[in-house]
């Protein structure tokens, strides 16, 4: 292991910085996709409800 993570002109060091770069992109990118999707499919309850409440009783 010590052998890979020796000076190896400079490739090593790029993969230490870009790999939890990456990881943390890849996760906002699910998050922000999990948290789009949820807010289409409430859309159309929100859109229920409020035609609910203006509706005369």
């Amino acid at each position: 292991m010590t052998a890979l993570l020796a000076h190896q002109g400079g490739w090593d060091e790029i993969l230490l910085v870009l790999a939890p770069i990456l990881v943390i992109a890849g996760l906002l990118k699910l998050a922000k996709l999990r948290v789009e999707r949820s807010l289409h499919d409430r859309a159309p309850e929100a859109e229920h409800a409020e035609q609910a409440r203006q509706r005369p009783s």
